[in-house]
């Protein structure tokens, strides 16, 4: 019973490879021949076993002598790797690629001989896969990273390891929120909807951050692709490949265009505008509500009248209540002598001041030191001020003060270059209204 349950396994398992085997005995006498072989060559196995040789049904004769000498010739314990043509049942010429090995009794007694193959052409692609497989996790200058189901890398390339800060080996298994801080939601949002649906996802951009460095934002243009195991009668699902590249820096240069575009028709608008105004101030006073929208959440106009700055405009209009601490239209400002305002009036240059409680990159949180803003006779909730002086024939004018809240960045220089361009117009309207006076 054990030896016929030992045929019954072995034959099991010749039937269920997924290449041809086939095996000859020390005459030359085909002994096994199973599934897959046939299915192969279509030959089936009554038709295979019994045959002395491959000669004449399942070789060409003419292929015969060198096929024999690569079966044979292979020596004990080794196994060879060899490609030779075959016939198939309907006279069919089919290159394999083999594995040969020899059997030998203990007395070193060859008692046959046998091979495992399959389409050298099938070989020679599930090689070009690996290879290419390699290839991209080893050398691609694009990050790539297998997730599986539950959402864990399982394999990460080098380029992925490198901006991810971590070894490839220490990323395996471990939770994408262990190394991405922002931007980590929108990443798993987009890798179980891929997963979820099957259908890819491309041209998708993720602003990243690593837990690490969360001030080092990095912007990805991804793809998402689900792979599944061709191995079942319906394909299962074994992860997302996640492909990205670094944008980061085209993308910032994108967003820069696309404020100085709008700045630029903002100012545009803005000087049709004050070209139909008859009154040079109501033509300063109609600049604020143009340059306003998408760089800061309030602007001051203080004129110099004799000794004193005049507040004549603030925008936007009706933002400041009778009574809020800030100054009314038509008195003049109640600034102290370090003022931004009068700092810059000073210095005939640009003053830019933020909250020093505010750590530097913040954009979120109102100030934490306590009436900073009221201080400056500026809105609660002011976190950042720029004010710029209104030049014109080589004299002051006035200033501009902008301010923004605890939602937006501190002024940078294109901020400071482009408030001092909307002061030049505003202080020409200004300097025509002293002049009609």
């Amino acid at each position: 019973m054990p030896i016929e349950n030992d045929d019954r396994l072995l034959t099991a398992l010749l039937e269920s490879m997924e290449v041809g085997l086939a095996a000859l005995d020390a005459d030359g006498v085909v002994t096994h021949w199973n599934r897959e072989a046939g299915r192969l060559l279509g030959w089936t196995a009554a038709e295979a076993v019994g045959r002395r040789g491959l000669e004449g049904w399942a070789v060409r004769p003419a292929d015969a002598e060198a096929v024999r000498a690569q079966l044979q010739g292979t020596r004990e314990g080794v196994r060879a790797l060899h490609e030779f043509p075959l016939l198939t049942s309907d006279g069919r010429r089919v290159l394999v690629r083999a594995q040969v090995s020899s059997v030998r009794s203990e007395h070193g007694t060859t008692l046959g001989h046998y091979f495992a193959f399959s389409e050298a052409g099938a070989q020679i692609e599930l090689e070009r896969s690996l290879g290419l497989a390699q290839s991209l996790l080893d050398d691609a200058p694009t990050g790539i990273v297998l997730v599986d189901a539950d959402l864990r890398p399982a394999t990460v390339s080098d380029t992925a390891a490198r901006w991810l800060d971590r070894e490839r080996a220490a990323l395996l298994g471990h939770p994408l929120g262990e190394v991405l801080g922002e931007g980590v939601q929108e990443l798993e949002s987009a890798l179980l909807h891929t997963l979820s649906t099957g259908k890819p996802l491309g041209g998708v951009k993720l602003w990243i951050a690593l837990r690490a460095d969360p001030a080092r934002r990095r912007c990805l243009r991804s793809e998402f692709v689900r792979i599944g195991s061709p191995m079942g009668e319906e394909p299962v699902p074994l992860g997302v490949v996640w492909l990205f590249e670094d944008v980061t820096l085209q993308e910032r240069a994108d967003q820069d265009n696309a404020v100085l575009r709008f700045r630029a028709n903002q100012l545009r608008r803005a000087g049709l505008a004050a070209a139909e105004c008859a009154d040079g101030l109501e033509a300063a006073v109609g600049y604020l509500d143009f340059v306003l929208a998408g760089f800061a959440d309030h602007a001051l106009l203080d004129v110099v009248r004799g000794e004193s700055l005049i507040r004549v405009a603030a925008a936007p209009t009706g933002a400041f209540r009778p009574g809020g601490g800030l100054t009314p239209l038509g008195l003049p400002a109640r600034y102290g002598e370090v003022h931004p305002a009068l700092r810059a009036l000073e210095r005939a240059g640009t003053v830019c001041v933020s909250d020093t409680g505010a750590p530097p990159g913040t954009t979120g949180g109102l100030p934490v030191v306590p009436g900073w803003a009221a201080l400056r006779q500026w809105p609660v909730g002011t976190v950042h001020g720029l004010a710029t002086p209104l030049r014109s024939r080589g004299q002051n004018h006035g200033v501009l003060t902008f301010l923004r809240g605890a939602g937006r960045q501190r002024f940078d220089r294109a901020d400071a270059d482009f408030a001092e361009d909307v002061a030049a117009r505003v202080a020409a309207a200004v300097d025509l209204d002293a002049a009609s006076r």
